[in-house]
């Protein structure tokens, strides 16, 4: 039997490729409308005062279809961390 280390940045990186391997494979879509839990993953962040600040001033798209639940528009996020790239010189 042989044993194969990963450092655990690239085991992960595996996964998320695993990942989308399967999601292109079954043409699973990702949904447009995600939790604050999920929007705060994808924004790498884990204060929720944050992400309600960056709600507040209008820098991410959501909505509020009930009380008490607020979905974040995943385009919006990608828009807002693609318009904070720096690129390299």
């Amino acid at each position: 039997m042989e044993v194969i280390c990963l450092e655990d940045t690239a085991f992960y990186a595996l996964i998320e490729q695993v990942v989308e391997r399967i999601k292109e494979k079954h043409a699973i879509k990702e949904d447009r409308w995600i939790s604050p839990e999920e929007a705060m993953q994808k924004l790498r962040i884990s204060s929720k005062t944050t992400l309600q600040k960056l709600r507040d001033e209008g820098k991410v798209r959501f909505s509020h279809p009930q009380p008490k639940i607020i979905l974040y528009d995943v385009e919006s996020i990608y828009e807002y961390l693609e318009k904070h790239v720096n690129e390299t010189f």
